[in-house]
């Protein structure tokens, strides 16, 4: 079997995110990146997969800029055999995004499409939805746990108010929740023969996608700071700040 998981380049999530001066986007400057946490777990889950003697072959994707490349290595240090980086320097949407996986999908014929849920720098979770929309692919969303049996894929998913499991054929995307696993730390070994592992450069056009932004960002601006609280020496000056001030009660 043949399991093929997506990976982002995004800012490192113990990086305090800061504006542009010009208030045109995030400043990646000099900034620390990494692969976005959820798709971490989709490569150690895949990973998994593969030392159960379930998957054969894991094919790492990402679509971003060629510094992306430093991401698709870290994937096949962690146990993947090749990788595709679809280089862009555009911002790439998740429809456009879904469009060039489905396009690979068509090429590489994976059983087993593995996704994190959302990219935590723009937390759209739309990508693995779509992808299985386009492909026509069964989908099972936010999994706390996957089980592959035959052709089947059983997948618990957290909903409201407790745990749905559901069966699906393959192929299938999946897209992965915090609680399916803990990846692992790349081992210096596994980093030096990722250098030498396979990794393909293609471009939008290579598969007939179009991925000019169809969403302009106009403007960027950090939350409000938050005032310092205060504190009161008496129940009655507690309930008065809260009737006149906070007017909650």
């Amino acid at each position: 079997m043949k399991a093929l998981v997506a990976v982002k380049r995004v800012v490192d999530y113990n990086v305090k995110v800061r504006v542009k001066a010009d208030n045109s986007g995030v400043e990646l400057a000099n900034v620390k990146m990494a692969i976005n946490p959820f798709c971490e777990i989709a490569v150690e889950e895949a990973v998994r997969l593969k030392e159960k003697g379930i998957v054969t072959e894991i094919v790492v994707v990402s679509v971003g800029p060629k510094e992306a490349q430093e991401q698709i290595r870290t994937a096949l240090a962690l146990g993947a055999d090749r990788g595709i980086l679809v280089e862009t320097g555009a911002e790439v949407l998740p429809l456009a995004v879904a469009k060039l996986l489905k396009a690979i999908c068509d090429q590489e014929q994976p059983q087993l499409v593995i996704l994190g849920k959302q990219a935590i720098d723009d937390d759209n979770n739309q990508t693995g939805q779509m992808l299985a929309a386009l492909a026509g692919y069964a989908q099972g969303t936010f999994a706390s746990m996957v089980k592959v049996e035959g052709d089947k894929v059983a997948v618990t998913r957290e909903i409201d108010g407790g745990f749905q499991t559901v069966e699906l054929n393959l192929p299938a995307v999946v897209t992965t929740d915090l609680r399916l696993n803990e990846p692992r730390y790349a081992a210096l070994p596994n980093i030096m023969k990722a250098k030498k592992k396979p990794l393909d450069v293609k471009t939008p056009a290579d598969f007939g996608v179009d991925v000019t932004p169809r969403i302009k960002t106009l403007k960027v601006e950090p939350p409000a700071e938050r005032s310092a609280g205060i504190k009161v020496k008496t129940v009655e000056e507690l309930v008065a700040k809260l009737k006149n001030e906070a007017k909650v009660i």
